[in-house]
């Protein structure tokens, strides 16, 4: 598992396990799944999950783990969010090095606040 280096920010732990708050679309949770397929091959699985209703509200599968995975299933949750009413809201990840690298920080807080789970 890639860890965040230096240059990589983590965030603070907003949601401290309170996924559901009784409100959907407000805690969004993600996270990247390998799949085995094939002679020893991976695919990758990056969702979103709403913490209150338990729905995949956005999703991309990939042959690569290069960031555009987690882009791309970024901006599909953008596309479901974007006409809902403001509110806070937040999306909470481990600290993994596609969560914690600095362009998807600043993709994530055009609509969201970023949180962390806290380190081991």
């Amino acid at each position: 598992m890639m860890k965040a280096t230096q240059e990589n920010a983590t965030k603070k732990n907003l949601v401290n396990r309170q996924f559901d708050q009784g409100i959907p679309y407000k805690v969004f949770l993600t996270d990247i799944t390998y799949l085995p397929y094939g002679s020893g091959q991976w695919a990758y699985l990056s969702a979103v999950k709403d913490g209150a209703t338990g729905e995949i509200v956005a999703h991309h599968f990939s042959t690569s783990l290069k960031m555009n995975l987690v882009y791309e299933t970024l901006d599909k949750l953008n596309n479901v969010i974007k006409d809902m009413p403001v509110m806070e809201r937040y999306i909470h990840s481990d600290q993994g090095v596609h969560y914690t690298y600095p362009v998807f920080q600043e993709k994530v807080l055009y609509r969201l606040h970023p949180s962390h789970l806290d380190s081991f």
